[in-house]
């Protein structure tokens, strides 16, 4: 009761978020350091003294030399043709002479970072023991604020440093230029009467404000998407753990309205209106398969990613039969992060129907849902259930998925490595729900060849001492049969260590357990089934769940 309590405490629903803010402001990157005169960049073979402004530009590329972004013909493109490196940051003199990116060489300024990085992991302990110490003292300094009260921890204090953007996926922005966000750009949120943050000297900010009902203490616009970013609390201050806790709430009453719902949709199938048609079908897909909404977006350099409201004709495939089922329907688009969302799944005959009827005289680049949208969508929703939304189905469904798993695939008298198997198990079927794609590591097949050569090494050693049991004289029996059961246990703790290994391969595990999975079905299963919750959530995570591992109990159901 106390610790409901302490997350309950001031949570009101008037709005506001907070009553008194106070910080230090963001901390800002530092400025360029030019590189040392013995450092060139090279063009069709002669060095070349870069203006300030290129030179940093081009340590940006250097950097990346050995990645395998740099082979990238989108980047590529953009840092040399685009308006950034050669346009925009360039004098007149070096766009007349530099404009073939094969024509130039990286490679020296490459080198040079390679050597600075390398000097850095070769410092002595206590070298490195001074800057952890300079670092705490900046994050004493920006790291926390006074919120109501009490001091809490902030997120995200730094401001990004420039440098290329990369994206996820294959993003048509990839190479673009980040540029350094100056002091001019940023609004600043605390409250009234408080200590306004200082600019940096020379520098005011563009905007103080005095907002309690956003949670944000700084904000800006990065120019290369025009998405604003935001200093926030971080993830396990109170106020973060209270909305955290309150997603999942929302997320937990739609399984009492969820049977309710799908009566409706599936009722609109019938409809005679072809908007309502559209909102049935497209609830269907985003309960059944987890898709996201899809949020409209502007026509323009923005990769050409979608979500179930904005699914084009060409997007799918209709097939009344196929591998034995009928009323199959392929996906292929690109969703959030340009991950590719590849699925055949059947279908009711009703929905199939209704596609059809969708793609009717259609071009392939037409809307499938050309009558509806998302915002639509969600005011539809929210009148089925107060703070229901499309995404509330993904949390409801990860959830629902990850508990129905965690039962059946979890006994008692598993070893503690076959709990932690299954849990992984159950995990990814959710990420697979939620299409969580990663790919393979780097380092994959390396520690997959070290797992090998170490079960090799153990089966060895178990068919040895099994021998020696079989030859032992009577007095000695008992104690090679133990040694022999100890080196069967740990063939087969190595052996789930490999399954679970290569079962991870190509999913991500880690976005859907942040935030589509209510963690009280973690920690209620980690203390009925005797795992230790640091098995399940590293410390930012225990950090980021306070509030759950506080509040449940080993009964709780999602």
């Amino acid at each position: 009761i106390f610790v409901r309590t302490v997350w309950e405490e001031g949570n009101s629903n008037n709005g506001n978020k907070w009553t008194t803010l106070e910080h230090k402001g963001p901390l800002f990157p530092p400025e360029y350091e030019p590189l040392p005169n013995n450092v060139s960049f090279f063009y069709n073979g002669n060095p070349v003294k870069l203006s300030l402004a290129a030179e940093e530009v081009a340590t940006f590329y250097a950097k990346m030399l050995d990645h395998e972004y740099t082979t990238k013909i989108v980047l590529k493109q953009h840092f040399v043709s685009h308006q950034d490196f050669t346009k925009q940051e360039m004098t007149v003199e070096e766009r007349e002479q530099i404009k073939k990116l094969s024509k130039c060489d990286f490679t020296h300024i490459n080198k040079y970072f390679l050597e600075k990085s390398e000097e850095k992991k070769a410092m002595t302990k206590e070298q490195k023991q001074v800057l952890k110490e300079e670092n705490n003292k900046l994050t004493e300094e920006y790291g926390f604020c006074e919120l109501d009260g009490h001091r809490e921890k902030i997120g995200n204090f730094r401001v990004e440093p420039p440098g290329l953007f990369r994206g996820r996926g294959e993003h048509p922005k990839m190479g673009k230029l980040k540029k350094r966000i100056q002091p001019e750009e940023i609004t600043i949120n605390c409250s009234k009467g408080s200590n306004i943050p200082v600019a940096p000297k020379g520098h005011r900010w563009r905007k103080v404000q005095h907002d309690n009902t956003v949670t944000w203490l700084a904000s800006w616009v990065e120019n290369v998407q025009g998405n604003f970013k935001y200093v926030m609390l971080n993830p396990s201050s109170k106020l973060k753990g209270e909305k955290d806790w309150q997603k999942y709430e929302v997320a937990r009453k739609l399984k009492l309205k969820v049977e309710t719902i799908r009566r409706l949709y599936r009722e609109d199938w019938k409809n005679r209106e072809m908007k309502t048609r559209q909102r049935g079908v497209a609830l269907y897909f985003i309960d059944k398969l987890a898709l996201r909404a899809g949020n409209e977006k502007e026509e323009s350099e923005t990769a050409d990613t979608v979500g179930c409201c904005s699914l084009r004709v060409e997007h799918i495939t209709l097939h009344q039969e196929k591998g034995g089922q009928e009323f199959m329907v392929e996906f292929d688009f690109l969703g959030k992060d340009s991950i590719r969302y590849y699925n055949e799944v059947p279908v009711e005959g009703r929905v199939f129907k209704n596609l059809k009827l969708f793609m009717e005289n259609k071009e392939p680049e037409d809307d499938l849902f050309d009558r509806i949208n998302t915002t639509y969508l969600n005011k539809h929703l929210n009148q089925s259930m107060p703070g229901l939304t499309a995404k509330v189905f993904r949390t409801f469904n990860a959830s629902t998925t990850l508990q129905e798993q965690l039962n059946k695939l979890t006994t008692a008298d598993m070893s503690l490595e076959e709990k932690l198997l299954s849990y992984n198990r159950a995990n990814r079927a959710v990420a697979i729900l939620c299409n969580h794609q990663r790919a393979a590591p780097k380092t994959f097949e390396k520690s997959m060849q070290n797992l090998q050569d170490k079960i090799a090494q153990k089966q060895q050693q178990l068919d040895v001492a099994k021998k020696e049991l079989k030859e032992a004289k009577k007095e000695l029996v008992e104690k090679k049969e133990s040694v022999v059961k100890r080196l069967e246990e740990q063939l087969k703790k190595l052996q789930l260590q490999m399954t679970d290994r290569e079962e991870n391969k190509v999913i991500a595990l880690g976005t859907s357990k942040l935030n589509y999975l209510d963690p009280r079905i973690s920690v209620a299963w980690c203390r009925k089934f005797n795992v230790p919750i640091e098995k399940i959530y590293n410390k930012t995570q225990r950090d980021k769940f306070a509030w759950a591992i506080d509040m449940t109990e080993e009964d709780f159901q999602f």
